[in-house]
C-alpha cells in the first residue's frame, strides 16, 4: 500500500556546499536531502521511501566541530510503499522451483508463492519449469501474477521486506493482457 508520511530527519550538509545563502542554501539542503532519501531505501515502519513531495520546514543549522559541515533538521513528507498482510499485489515471476515460485513486486524482490499455496497448479519439470492448473492456465518466468499477501517480514541487514504469497482466492493467478 502507498503511504503519505511526515518525516524529520538530519540533513549534513558540507562546508563546501555552503556557497551563500537564502535559495543557494535551501537548493544545498534539497540536494543533499535527496542523496541521503535515495541512499536509505526503506524502513520497517514506513516501508519503501518511494518520492518526496514537499519540504515543510528547514531548522537552523548547527556546526560541527570537528568538520565544519553544518547539521540542519529538515521536515518533509513522502510516498512510501510498505506490504500489508491480506492485500493483493502484483509481481512479476524471477524463478519457478518444485517447491513453488519467487516474483518482485515494485521495490521488493523477495516475494514467495508456495506450491501449497497455489491452489489447484502443479508444478512440471524441465528446461523452462512452469506451474499449470487443468484450464491450461501457465505461471512461467516474466509471467505477470496477481497474489494475496499471507505475511511479511522485515530484515534489518539488508533493509528490505520479504513477503509470503497465495494464489487462494478469487481472481488471483497469472495476469493476462487486458486483466490488469
Amino acid at each position: 500500500m502507498y503511504l503519505r508520511v511526515e518525516l524529520s530527519w538530519n540533513v549534513v550538509v558540507s562546508a563546501e556546499q555552503l556557497h551563500g545563502e537564502g535559495l543557494l542554501l535551501q537548493r544545498a539542503i534539497i540536494l543533499q536531502l535527496m542523496e541521503d532519501f535515495s541512499n536509505r531505501k526503506a524502513n520497517s515502519d514506513y516501508g519503501y521511501f518511494v518520492a518526496p513531495t514537499a519540504l515543510e520546514r528547514i531548522g537552523d543549522g548547527k556546526v560541527r566541530q570537528d568538520s565544519g559541515d553544518v547539521l540542519f533538521p529538515v521536515v518533509f513528507k513522502c510516498i512510501s510503499f510498505k506490504p500489508f498482510k491480506g492485500e493483493i499485489l502484483c509481481g512479476v515471476v524471477n524463478k519457478i522451483m518444485k517447491q513453488g515460485v519467487f516474483l518482485s513486486c515494485g521495490p521488493i524482490e523477495k516475494v514467495f508463492l508456495a506450491a501449497i499455496k497455489m491452489g489447484d497448479y502443479h508444478h512440471f519439470p524441465g528446461e523452462n519449469p512452469v506451474f499449470q492448473n487443468d484450464k491450461d492456465s501457465k505461471i512461467e518466468k516474466d509471467v505477470q501474477v496477481r497474489f494475496k499477501v499471507l505475511g511479511t517480514k522485515w530484515i534489518e541487514t539488508d533493509r528490505e521486506f520479504q513477503i509470503l504469497g497465495s494464489l487462494e482466492g478469487d481472481y488471483l493467478g497469472p495476469i493476462y493482457k487486458g486483466e490488469i
